[in-house]
């Protein structure tokens, strides 16, 4: 009975040992990419009009409390009162947009990455298949040391036609 837990356990080890894992870095493949510079792009111009928005959410308040603060001392209590709450509610609507900017920006970068990272995803799966690995990790800076025969980078970079420089 020994000897059959020991033969299974050798037999177990070499079914594991059988198996191939790769790493690959791919915020370096995406930085290669030439299509990340019209997401660029694309971003910085999603921004820029959010911030004009922004900007004539701001205009609108200073003018409002500009309004206020020369007529005031001709308000009766009752115009003072809507005049506040207007203010009161275009600063809270501001807030709200500054918050909801960020998370707008995160949204379409998703949007516009989904892309490139499924052109990535598929360029992975053919290397790793024609190399037969079983797993392939994504490297991180915990990574210390990779051996070079076993990262999927640059195959990669050049089965999605990116060729790379000395300087790469």
């Amino acid at each position: 009975m020994k000897f059959l837990k020991i033969a299974v356990f050798f037999i177990g080890l070499s079914t594991f040992a059988q198996g191939k894992v790769g790493a690959v870095d791919i915020e370096y493949i995406l930085s290669k990419m030439p299509e990340l510079t019209a997401v660029q792009t694309e971003l910085e111009n999603y921004g820029k009009q959010l911030d004009l928005d922004l900007n004539k959410k701001v205009d609108a308040y200073k003018k409002l409390v500009e309004e206020y603060k020369q007529g005031e001392p001709t308000f009766t209590e009752e115009q003072k009162n809507e005049k506040q709450t207007a203010i009161i509610n275009l600063e809270n609507d501001i807030q709200k947009f500054q918050q909801n900017g960020a998370k707008l920006m995160d949204i379409k970068q998703t949007e516009a990455l989904k892309p490139l990272y499924k052109k990535i995803g598929v360029a992975l799966e053919k290397v790793a298949k024609a190399q037969n690995y079983t797993q392939v990790t994504q490297t991180t800076q915990d990574l210390v040391y990779l051996d070079p025969e076993y990262d999927l980078t640059v195959p990669i970079l050049l089965e999605l036609g990116i060729t790379l420089t000395e300087e790469d």
